[in-house]
């Protein structure tokens, strides 16, 4: 998930990646050399890469943990270094910008909120097209759509995050502000659940498996869809890609090679994920991440068989997806006028791996225009 929205305006470069001045944080002790190969295989010493997931046991960001199940970062010749924000503990991607991890697994839609800082980050593979969130919401709420958001409190994982910024924006849908509505910082998991028992939240912007349990146990019921492709188009009005990898420019550009082993594994992986049932990928998952106190491992694999087709088969950041964040950024407070949209991600790299693979793109490609 997002921690923090940032808003202001920042120059980025082109499509194919313009890896020029503005980055921050200076390349962590990942190793890697800069070989430029856009056709790296496991050939030549092994690189080192730290990625920083933000929840990396939710649903919604399964991919990262899978292609280390699956052996594809070793198949690819990258020693991946996994790990996972905690709470109240630095972003995921905050983590990534200050040069803490090289890379970070969380929503494309902070390559904008860096550059509008003058932090040069960008996408180098896009995994989903939607956020994979649902608005819960207590039967008592009597919340069906945007419009019933108004005189309801709101739980989002922490104020000044994602979910924050999101709910703002499905309430703009229905020419509502966050003045017409309380915002209440719930968390995610027991927490989330939590909120909604106690009447702290009358809604819950939360993710699978926490939706499965709280349908499970009978505490709320799914009012806006944001998980799946139709149900986001709906609710947003276009794609709107969420979950990738982003990484600082200038630490990219000097590590060429070891972003495209990464990227390898990961689009890999996505192919993976589209020709393997729901069970199959609960099953290669660590039994604590579909089975634990507040999930039963039936209801994961339920939930995401329901909500399996956010994931992209090919890393390809989608067509019209990038117009789709701008337009939220900017609903949102964000001058993006001087936001090249071509320069927030890259197809580079995913097309490559899919080339190596002998794989097919199905997803439409996002051009220098988003």
């Amino acid at each position: 998930m997002m921690k923090r929205s940032i808003f202001a305006v920042a120059a980025a470069g082109a499509v194919a990646l313009s890896l020029s001045a503005c980055g921050g944080g200076a390349p962590a002790s990942s190793g890697g050399s800069a070989s430029g190969s856009a056709d790296a295989t496991n050939s030549g010493p092994m690189p080192t890469v730290k990625m920083m997931i933000g929840g990396i046991d939710k649903q919604i960001y399964l991919p990262y943990k899978l292609a280390d199940q699956l052996g594809y970062y070793k198949k690819y010749g990258v020693n991946m270094e996994l790990s996972t924000e905690t709470d109240g503990g630095v972003g995921a991607e905050e983590a990534m910008a200050s040069g803490q991890v090289d890379m970070s697994g969380a929503w494309y839609i902070h390559t904008f909120d860096f550059q509008s800082k003058g932090k040069n980050i960008i996408n180098i593979v896009q995994l989903s097209g939607a956020p994979g969130e649902r608005i819960m919401c207590s039967p008592n709420a009597n919340v069906h759509s945007p419009a019933d958001i108004k005189g309801k409190k709101m739980g989002v994982t922490d104020l000044g995050s994602g979910t924050d910024s999101l709910t703002q924006f499905i309430a703009s849908k229905a020419g509502l502000t966050k003045k017409d509505y309380t915002t209440y910082k719930a968390g995610a998991g027991a927490t989330a659940i939590a909120a909604i028992k106690t009447g702290a939240a009358d809604c819950v912007m939360t993710t699978q498996p926490t939706v499965a349990a709280m349908e499970s146990q009978g505490v709320a019921q799914s009012a806006i869809d944001l998980a799946t492709t139709d149900g986001a188009t709906k609710a947003v009005g276009g794609n709107w890609p969420a979950a990738g990898v982003i990484a600082n420019a200038d630490w990219v550009k000097s590590h060429e090679d070891a972003v495209q082993r990464v990227v390898n594994a990961l689009v890999d992986t996505m192919h993976w994920i589209s020709t393997h049932s729901a069970q199959d990928i609960a099953d290669k998952l660590p039994a604590d991440y579909v089975q634990n106190k507040n999930v039963k491992k039936e209801d994961y694999v339920k939930a995401l068989d329901q909500d399996k087709g956010q994931f992209l088969p090919d890393g390809i950041m989608p067509a019209g997806g990038p117009k789709t964040i701008a337009a939220m950024e900017q609903t949102l407070g964000m001058d993006t006028s001087k936001i090249p949209v071509g320069g927030t991600f890259t197809n580079k790299y995913a097309q490559a791996a899919l080339k190596l693979e002998g794989y097919t793109a199905t997803t439409k490609p996002a051009g220098d225009d988003g």
